[in-house]
């Protein structure tokens, strides 16, 4: 290894979840995040691949804030031999106790819930990626740190801690090593988030990492009363078809963002008392951590709004299980994007329901359920089973904890002069190309550089980031949409189209020909294969 500082991009490269960067220089190695792959299963296979260095070589892990995407390959990488410090802030280490631990029960129960499936019984037994047990180990290697205060990770590396603006805790990173000035963002919270005051960091860097997830969208500049009006709409319409409204959410600040304006419009009786059940054991965790930093929060009225008559926060299984029979009540459940967690249970049960309503509140990555029912699917796959659409599908988009367009690029604007290499991270292509377009005209940076998933960089003081490794053809096919989405898309609608040729034979004839389509591609497949071994 040389001296000279290097970069390396192992996720949320063209992709906005699997968090993580490792920063080299003088033998010494820093994580920025190690978050964890979501969205297809493709993508997801990332989560169970080697990593691309030395786990037991990594000497600090330097954290943005506790979401899963950012922090969930940390009990992995703690198993496979980390032993240095954790650097967060202390709102982030308090949320890490639950968040990893609940991560690690979920990947548990993911395996054993996997393995019993009866269409993988010919297949080998699925390993978590982690357990519970190395979920606190790696909780307990945090070492919390004051916003604004500088601390050294490692020897040579210098840095601090800014207010993102994005959830309880979050921050962006500013690092100096070996004379280079640079600045990771995290994720940036929008303006006039509820909670936080507005995103905070210092001007003039050599170079910027920054996230680009609404690179693409402008959202309607809203006020709280404004974002609280279009809650009320949302919740009074699908009260009134009779159903529940189902409402996937992130455990962390999503959930607690609802019921902030939901205990609003309650107490002023803008909406039905109905109960609202927050079903999901790790957001009730957060928001017991919410409520001990109540008085560092704004707009918690001088009291803990979580405590509402309404809400009923439910933890065991067996109280989750009844919630199957209720019928016109609020239901929040995590996970936000639908990939695990009590939402699915949820969705099995009111989606095929014309009465019922899912109200989408939050991001849903290419590849993810949240984003298949988002786009208009008629039937979904759901731990094997298909399910029909039938429910009111509806999104509200002022929820988000992160900035949009103007706000990114504001935000960028405000770190100037970047007089090395902005990175865009942390985004799906078409928002990412957006905003660079955007940014380029506006001259925001002297060169704008989108890094792909195992691109490593050269960086120096105020000189243009030169790429020293390019990126794996291989990892670039796991971003996005994957072939299990679509199959799952064709499978799921196989036997309503079957079902439209009226002859019996006639559909025997169409799956015959399917199967020999099938067989044909994968013949042609393996002889392309020998011809390009045996020429």
């Amino acid at each position: 290894m040389t001296d000279s500082l290097t970069l390396a991009f192992h996720g949320a490269a063209r992709t906005v979840t699997g968090s993580c960067m490792e920063f080299c220089h003088a033998g010494k190695r820093v994580l920025v995040d190690c978050g964890l792959f979501q969205g297809s299963r493709t993508l997801e296979t990332l989560n169970r691949a080697p990593f691309a260095f030395d786990a037991a070589k990594v000497d600090a892990v330097i954290l943005t804030h506790a979401h899963i995407d950012h922090s969930g390959l940390l009990p992995r990488l703690v198993a496979e031999g980390f032993a240095g410090d954790i650097w967060c802030t202390e709102q982030t280490a308090a949320l890490l106790e639950f968040m990893l631990a609940d991560a690690g029960r979920i990947q548990e129960g993911d395996a054993v819930r996997r393995n019993r499936r009866k269409d993988r019984a010919d297949q080998p037994e699925i390993e978590p990626i982690y357990t519970e047990q190395d979920a606190i180990a790696a909780w307990k290697q945090t070492r919390a740190v004051a916003l604004e205060t500088w601390f050294e990770p490692v020897p040579g590396f210098r840095a601090r801690l800014w207010n993102a603006g994005h959830i309880l805790g979050s921050a962006s990173v500013e690092m100096i090593v070996d004379d280079t000035h640079l600045l990771c963002s995290g994720d940036i919270g929008p303006e006039n988030k509820a909670f936080y005051p507005d995103p905070e960091s210092p001007a003039g860097f050599d170079h910027v990492i920054c996230e680009s997830t609404y690179g693409d969208r402008t959202r309607e500049d809203l006020t709280l009363a404004d974002r609280r009006t279009l809650l009320e709409t949302e919740v009074r319409q699908a009260l009134a078809r009779g159903g529940n409204l189902i409402i996937p959410v992130f455990a962390l600040e999503r959930t607690q963002e609802l019921l902030l304006d939901l205990a609003a419009l309650l107490d002023a009786k803008r909406i039905p008392a109905v109960p609202v059940f927050v079903d999901s054991p790790l957001a009730n965790q957060a928001t017991r951590v919410f409520a001990h930093y109540a008085d560092t929060l704004e707009d918690m009225a001088g009291g803990n709004i979580f405590r509402n008559s309404a809400f009923h926060f439910v933890d065991a299984t067996a109280e989750s299980i009844r919630l199957n029979s209720v019928s016109g009540a609020i239901i929040m459940a995590a996970s936000g994007m639908c990939e695990a967690g009590r939402i699915r249970h949820h969705l099995i049960h009111n989606l095929y329901k014309r009465e019922a309503t899912i109200l989408f509140v939050g991001f849903q990555a290419e590849g993810s359920l949240g984003r298949v029912i988002l786009e208009g699917a008629e039937r979904v796959r759901i731990w094997g089973e298909d399910i029909v659409v039938r429910a009111t599908i509806r999104r509200i988009e002022s929820y988000s904890a992160h900035a949009d367009q103007q706000g990114l690029l504001a935000w960028i604007a405000a770190r100037r002069p970047i007089t090395g290499s902005l990175f865009l991270s942390h985004g799906e292509a078409g928002a990412i190309e957006a905003l660079r377009g955007l940014a380029t005209s506006q001259g925001l940076a002297s060169a704008i550089l989108v890094p792909e998933i195992g691109e490593v960089y050269r960086l120096q003081p105020a000189t243009r980031a030169a790429r020293i490794k390019t990126a794996d053809p291989q990892l670039q096919q796991v971003v996005g949409r994957d072939w299990q989405n679509s199959y799952a898309d064709f499978a799921t609608g196989l036997k309503r189209e079957l079902s439209r040729i009226e002859d019996a034979r006639a559909r025997e004839k169409a799956v015959a020909e399917m199967r020999a389509i099938l067989a044909s591609y994968i013949d042609a497949r393996a002889e392309q294969k020998a011809r390009r071994h045996h020429p």
